[in-house]
């Protein structure tokens, strides 16, 4: 299962096209996201938790801005950012996540 969901998160990452996805037989058994604290946004949050605070959804907007909308959103959701990045090292640079990693530091 765990490759399936990796491979599943490297295509939706790798892909151009971010629209939301149903995933048909896994929409019912999604997990509500995490509460987090304000400051304790990171690049090891799930995404959904750092999309489901605005300030972190702000910050998601201006730098990966079709990740909120991507296709294949419900098979990533609840990996962090560095764990993604290892899935598509070219969307999600180093440069990216400082840029990123630096703004939800700075989320009051």
């Amino acid at each position: 299962m765990k490759i399936v969901v990796a491979a599943l998160a490297a295509v939706a990452v790798a892909s151009p096209a971010f629209a939301q996805d149903a995933h048909a037989g896994h929409a019912g058994h999604a997990m509500p996201a995490a509460k987090v604290e304000a400051g304790r946004l990171n690049l090891d949050t799930p995404v959904e938790a750092i999309l489901a605070d605005p300030a972190g959804k702000a910050v998601m907007d201006a730098n990966i801005p079709q990740l909120a909308t991507h296709e294949h959103y419900n098979a990533f959701k609840q990996m962090g950012l560095r764990q993604l990045a290892g899935f598509a090292p070219d969307k999600l640079t180093p440069e990216v996540l400082a840029k990123v990693e630096a703004d939800l530091a700075a989320i009051k």
